[in-house]
């Protein structure tokens, strides 16, 4: 057995919301690497509809992992959010000259993983000071030299071609 432990993985699902999966995705985006409590902050001043149904899921997920885990709220992070399209209800509309216009009426199937944070032990105060005296200091950069009008129209004078001398008679 191997003494690396693979982090317990909690996932929650809301699925035919009637919703456009293209606009939840855009709220979706905003939770995805952050942690739980960063998450619900964000939703909470997201001022879209997809946000009230993330903000469920993510709930959801969080009761998973601590009545299933035993994880706590503090230690969980976001580690994906999806939205997956789901089925389409097509409707119609009446138009001119007896035409129709077809309104599609979207659905998303929405999930949420979350993943405990792995527990990072501090580092000892001995190991952190020669990490500090390796690092060097960078370099300086030359200061670019300044072009002006008067230095383009030396350039320019001396790219001119030559007179030609006349011979002495």
């Amino acid at each position: 057995m191997s003494s690396v432990e693979t982090p317990r993985e909690v996932r929650a699902q809301a699925k035919y919301v009637r919703m456009s999966p293209r606009k939840a995705r855009l709220v979706a985006e905003h939770i995805r690497g952050r942690s739980v409590p960063e998450a619900r902050a964000v939703l909470a001043f997201t001022s879209r509809e997809a946000a009230g149904v993330l903000q469920k899921v993510l709930q959801s997920a969080v009761s998973n992992a601590e009545a299933n885990h035993g994880i706590a709220e503090d230690r969980l992070y976001v580690k994906a959010t999806y939205v997956d399209g789901g089925p389409v209800m097509k409707r119609w509309r009446a138009r001119a000259r007896g035409r129709v216009a077809r309104i599609r009426k979207r659905t998303c199937h929405i999930t949420v993983t979350l993943v405990e944070a792995p527990v990072v032990a501090a580092p000892a105060a001995e190991e952190a000071a020669p990490a500090e005296v390796a690092e060097a200091p960078k370099p300086k950069r030359a200061a670019a030299k300044k072009t002006t009008a008067s230095h383009s129209k030396k350039k320019s004078a001396s790219k001119r071609p030559a007179k030609k001398k006349e011979a002495a008679k």
